[in-house]
């Protein structure tokens, strides 16, 4: 079997990489690059520190900060006047996964035209796009190094998944130190997210030695990392850890797939207003559990990984203990369920139906080694309420 592998072809990575930024701009041959961010980093002054190593290089930027969680179709009208008002030949992503589903998909339509529902998935988007460097600002999504966006139709409410190298960025600036600041929440459901990125994208029916050996890498440094930066974020040794493994499961995913767990939280978020990386830790322990006898050897390497088994443990024995760990995690790090977020129960039961029914759709869970049925879906949502 031959695997196309896809990645940034220019990656910069460690502490102080964003002061490359200009640099690495200008050598894209960018000389009117779009910075996209939101509100709270212009508070926070690293937008400015973006624009002005940008500026420093020769370069005239432009900045849109407008981003909103979860971006929306009707949301990206405003990032497009923007591009068209500074002739922007470039896209600068600054942020967590809100700033950079925005700007992949605005570097689309800048060229192509019409609107994202054109574009969702299954088809594949192979462009042509303005190039897009990307910043992430947390450690968890690993869009950075993805060729996926994901865009809330503002008329029907879905979240529509839409992939292909159309979306990849070109560059990706790979920066511990941006994440020093974040919040424990936001470092626990970042770093859940990443965890199901590695662990979906191993057990995926689409999983490949290239992205395999990413995987494993990412699952045992999140294993070895994670708890110890969720109570210390100023430990640079975790930052960094976390970073690299987010960006390696980015990878990962990209070149393999997601699964069911991915499925079931875009439609939990769109309607019940949860944030991706929590939707995901929510559902993480219940569908493992429904999966794991459907993949019990692939599950077990996760488990070792991870440091739930050792390796001479059988993999039916590794496996179980994998669903417990990962049940620990989510307890350890207050991984709320939908009933203690505060969702309504009455509504969120009367959404399963149409979230299951929009779950299957989606595609992912037909890569998930147990394919289910919108019952089944339907099941788990209504296990993980409370």
């Amino acid at each position: 079997m031959i695997n196309t592998i896809m990645m940034p072809r220019d990656m910069r990575v460690g502490g102080g990489a964003i002061d490359q930024i200009g640099d690495l701009a200008q050598q894209l041959g960018s000389a009117r690059p779009l910075v996209v961010t939101d509100a709270f980093l212009v508070r926070t002054g690293l937008a400015e520190r973006v624009l002005t190593a940008l500026r420093e290089t020769g370069l005239r930027p432009k900045l849109f900060a407008d981003t909103v969680p979860d971006p929306t179709s009707e949301s990206l009208l405003a990032g497009l006047e923007a591009l068209k008002d500074g002739d922007c030949d470039a896209v600068i992503r600054l942020g967590g996964g809100s700033p950079m589903d925005t700007a992949k998909a605005l570097a689309l339509l800048a060229i192509r035209g019409g609107e994202m529902i054109d574009y969702k998935a299954p088809l594949t988007n192979t462009g042509p796009a303005l190039p897009i460097i990307a910043v992430p600002t947390t450690a968890g999504s690993g869009s950075e190094a993805t060729q996926f966006t994901i865009i809330t139709d503002s008329e029907t409410g879905e979240k529509m998944l839409c992939s292909g190298p159309a979306f990849l960025p070109v560059a990706a600036v790979i920066d511990y130190e941006l994440t020093l600041s974040a919040p424990p929440r936001l470092t626990a459901d970042t770093g859940i997210d990443a965890l199901t990125h590695a662990v979906e994208a191993y057990v995926s029916k689409k999983a490949n030695p290239f992205s395999d050996a990413l995987c494993l890498t990412a699952i045992s440094t999140i294993g070895a990392h994670l708890r110890s930066t969720y109570a210390d974020g100023q430990c640079t040794t975790g930052r960094a850890a976390m970073m690299l493994a987010a960006t390696q499961a980015g990878i990962a995913f990209s070149n393999s797939s997601v699964a069911l767990i991915h499925g079931m939280s875009r439609p939990l978020g769109s309607h019940v207003g949860i944030a991706h990386g929590m939707s995901n830790a929510m559902l993480f322990p219940a569908v493992t559990e429904f999966s794991v006898p459907h993949a019990t050897a692939r599950y077990a390497d996760c488990a070792r990984a991870f440091g739930a088994a050792e390796t001479d443990t059988a993999d039916g024995e590794a496996a179980t203990a994998f669903v417990a760990a990962i049940r620990d995690l989510c307890r350890d790090l207050r991984v709320p369920t939908p009933q203690v977020y505060g969702v309504d129960e009455v509504r969120f039961r009367e959404m399963v139906p149409l979230m299951a029914e929009q779950a299957l759709a989606s595609g992912s869970p037909l890569n998930n080694p147990r394919v289910p049925s919108a019952d089944e879906i339907a099941d788990l949502f209504h296990r993980i309420y409370s």
